[in-house]
């Protein structure tokens, strides 16, 4: 029987749409303060979802994208049905968001799930320098979204408004639904930590094994002075119960 008006696939393809989502925060500076503010926010911050450029933007088959924020907002549910996809707000505190993406109806395809840790203090080596300069905290990581075999209306909508081609390979075969595909991170998406310029290099690469390999090496110190200190303990403990019964009979 052959399939419905407008469900019909295309067999053996697989379209893949790339875009950006993090998050950049930045602390409100005490002397241009909003009096609207609340006065325990420190931070005020960005949580988004972009094309990675040149890419075109993402809402001809994106239709809406809704942001879950931390409970102890108002109206935490926030949802954008038009670029651009984000959601700007003032807070003191770090959670996770939860993004939720909504595709065009022509996909007929399923919301995908993706979570961004909301990110206000700079970390690492550089860290302390970061917040003498006050510089903003950007938070990126590049993702994927892989149609598996479209229908026919999406993937003349997907093939017609440019950006990533078309591939076709026996992987894509059988699968019905958009997935997001790739390494996966702690929550279970593909995730992959951009620096702060938006682009991913080799040097990049080499600077963050770099700092990886002297944390490893300062952990190694760590322990060593751990067990020495553990060793000198049970040395002087064995030395106190031998000499237990003349230390009782001293008082």
């Amino acid at each position: 029987m052959p399939a419905p008006a407008g469900t019909k696939r295309v067999k053996g393809v697989s379209i893949y749409r790339p875009f950006i989502f993090g998050s950049i925060a930045e602390h409100i500076d005490p002397n241009n303060r909003s009096s609207t503010i609340n006065a325990d926010h420190t931070h005020q911050w960005t949580i988004y979802v972009r094309p990675c450029s040149p890419q075109p933007e993402l809402s001809y088959f994106i239709k809406k994208i809704s942001f879950k924020l931390h409970e102890t907002y108002t109206n935490s549910l926030r949802t954008i049905e038009a670029p651009p996809f984000e959601v700007t707000e003032t807070g003191w505190g770090e959670f996770e968001v939860q993004i939720k993406i909504y595709f065009v109806p022509e996909a007929n395809e399923k919301p995908q799930t993706i979570w961004h840790h909301l990110k206000l203090h700079p970390y690492g080596p550089d860290a302390e320098r970061q917040r003498e300069r006050k510089e903003p905290v950007i938070s990126e990581c590049y993702e994927e979204v892989v149609f598996n075999e479209p229908v026919e209306a999406f993937y003349d909508l997907l093939t017609s408004s440019g950006g990533v081609s078309a591939g076709r390979g026996k992987g894509s075969k059988g699968s019905k639904q958009a997935s997001m595909g790739g390494k996966k991170g702690a929550q279970g998406e593909r995730v992959a930590e951009l620096p702060f310029d938006g682009t991913y290099s080799q040097k990049e690469e080499g600077r963050e094994l770099d700092r990886l390999g002297q944390a490893i090496k300062t952990v190694e110190i760590m322990v060593k002075e751990e067990r020495t200190k553990l060793e000198e303990r049970e040395k002087m403990l064995a030395d106190l119960r031998s000499d237990g019964g003349t230390a009782v009979k001293a008082r």
